[in-house]
């Protein structure tokens, strides 16, 4: 491969992560694929991180934001840094196997009519454990890693097209960011990832997912654990935000009753979790909020190539894939799927993902 056609920016987004940038950096050093630049976007951290980069790493392009701004506003920092053919996200909390960016590479040469592709996601601590491969997403205003928690077996060994992908690890066509426009600042960090691949999907941009490249993935390393007052709000806050967005009225009258399922099991979670406060946090933000994304799914329409059927269809195949993801996660750890049975058969039973 050529390394002008070929090149990459590895962009990495960081928030007091010092105790994790040097395996993740010393990983891509490994890389078999060596046209490729590192632009570490700094979110205002107090831990010594820059100080340890520029030190330890001075070929790595360092950009210091003077406070935590977000994922989003730190990744399209690092997009907007560099005009290369390619731009690979990656979470600072990650390992990569020698060849995972030969792979995904050669990938986007081979497949030009794909956007965006997904390597196989895997728990850093349980390498025969997934942590993703490649998004679906949930009607009432989520994205799912499918087959996250699962053990991986043969299901997830076969490439396919994706609705989306992790922005935790993805490797892009710089290009279709000048198209479609930069994640949403306004998500600061929490289904940024969702947003951009609603946005993607309405432009009839295809991901394609990669399991031969693999990358080791510790997760909820900058907010310290995965449900607390922090990502409960912004979770409730941005999954309205996806809601108001995406969806005109009608849409939103066709799903309410998925929308409401989904609402309401998630109002529980937090109950259950003990962030209700957190919760009517969020909710207050995305009223505040409404007026904003409402004008923001109007500019979506200068690139939206779906009418609103043909965007139904894309979503319930989406909702369907996680479906039957969460259905076998559940079933290898031995628990009942009436419930969800019940919910496929109601509000999915039109489409069914086949794993060869």
């Amino acid at each position: 491969m050529s390394g002008d056609q070929t090149a990459v920016n590895i962009v990495i987004p960081n928030w007091n992560g010092l105790r994790f940038l040097s395996n993740c950096l010393s990983s891509i050093e490994q890389q078999q694929f060596d046209s490729w630049q590192i632009t570490v976007v700094d979110n205002g951290s107090s831990d010594g991180s820059v100080e340890y980069l520029r030190k330890a790493y001075p070929q790595v392009h360092v950009i210091v934001l003077p406070e935590n701004r977000g994922f989003s506003a730190a990744v399209n920092a690092g997009i907007l840094s560099s005009n290369v053919p390619y731009v690979f996200l990656l979470n600072n909390d990650t390992e990569l196997p020698p060849d995972c960016l030969h792979l995904l590479l050669n990938a986007a040469e081979e497949l030009p009519e794909y956007e965006f592709f997904a390597p196989k996601m895997l728990s850093f601590h349980n390498r025969t454990v997934l942590d993703g491969a490649g998004d679906g997403y949930l009607r009432g205003g989520a994205g799912y890693r499918i087959g996250t928690m699962e053990k991986d077996s043969e299901i997830y060994n076969h490439p396919r097209q994706v609705f989306g992908t992790c922005a935790g690890a993805v490797l892009y066509r710089r290009g279709l960011f000048d198209r479609i426009g930069l994640f949403d600042e306004d998500f600061f960090a929490y289904l940024e990832d969702v947003d951009l691949n609603l946005r993607l999907n309405r432009a009839r941009y295809k991901g394609y997912y990669v399991p031969a490249a693999k990358v080791y993935h510790i997760g909820s390393a900058s907010s310290g654990s995965k449900f607390n007052p922090f990502t409960i709000r912004l979770s409730t806050r941005n999954s309205f935000y996806v809601l108001i967005k995406h969806y005109s009225f009608p849409l939103f009258l066709r799903f309410l009753p998925v929308i409401a399922i989904y609402q309401f099991c998630w109002f529980l979670f937090t109950i259950k979790k003990r962030h209700f406060w957190a919760y009517c946090q969020g909710l207050g933000e995305a009223l505040r909020g409404f007026s904003r994304m409402r004008n923001k799914r109007q500019e979506i329409a200068r690139y939206d190539r779906l009418n609103t059927a043909e965007f139904a269809t894309v979503l319930r195949q989406a909702e369907t894939a996680v479906v039957e993801s969460i259905m076998r996660r559940r079933h290898e750890q031995g628990k009942g799927n009436r419930l969800l049975q019940i919910y496929q058969d109601v509000f999915l039973r039109k489409f069914s993902i086949k794993h060869e």
